[in-house]
């Protein structure tokens, strides 16, 4: 009943909810519990365990997000392989992780290469790490209108100025159609100037 009190407020006020010296089995049972509920995030790190509930506006731009790479991957040819939120964790290294969106970008993967998140509410666990420990290649944090992007070389996340698993992308062209006013145009105006710098990058 403690848990379900908690779980309903965060709902109401949009906050994170941190808890420490929580077992693997307690975070398992949680995960169980809540199945694949769109109202709560679950993030543990070594013990650490952090809920929240994400806002309407995390999740637009979650994704918008999602389906400006989706579309930029469908006009310039490049395979990918969508996982959406799906958990990722490791019961030996004790990190566990909802990516906003994440994917196998090229062939398909036991652990996806790419994972997205988007920052709204500061605090909590620093996500980088665990994504580190669980061996995803590249991740992306939009937070403040400014995309960071972070790739892992020898056991180590570095800072981009692009991303590697797609070069071509421009980033700061992609951030500029998330305010956009209207999504469907957004998207729509974005697939259609890939297109053609697809098109012109192959002259």
């Amino acid at each position: 009943m403690t848990l379900l009190i908690a779980l309903a407020k965060l709902c109401v006020s949009n906050r994170l909810l941190i808890s420490t010296d929580i077992s693997w089995n307690i975070y398992e049972n949680l995960l169980s519990y809540l199945g694949n509920s769109p109202y709560f995030k679950v993030i543990y790190h070594r013990g650490t365990l952090q809920i929240m509930s994400p806002s309407s506006r995390h999740k637009i731009y979650k994704k918008m997000l999602g389906m400006l790479v989706e579309n930029y991957c469908l006009e310039t040819g490049i395979r990918f392989y969508p996982l959406g939120s799906t958990t990722l964790k490791s019961q030996d290294k004790l990190k566990g992780i909802e990516p906003d969106q994440c994917y196998c970008i090229g062939s398909k993967k036991k652990i996806p290469n790419l994972a997205i998140e988007v920052v709204i509410t500061s605090g909590g666990i620093q996500t980088l790490e665990i994504y580190q420990g669980l061996g995803v290649s590249e991740v992306w944090f939009w937070q403040n209108g400014k995309l960071q992007v972070f790739f892992l070389e020898n056991s180590e996340s570095l800072q981009k100025n692009n991303s590697q698993l797609l070069p071509n992308l421009d980033l700061d062209l992609l951030v500029s159609y998330l305010d956009r006013d209207d999504p469907f145009d957004a998207i729509w105006d974005f697939k259609e100037r890939s297109k053609k710098e697809e098109e012109r990058r192959k002259k």
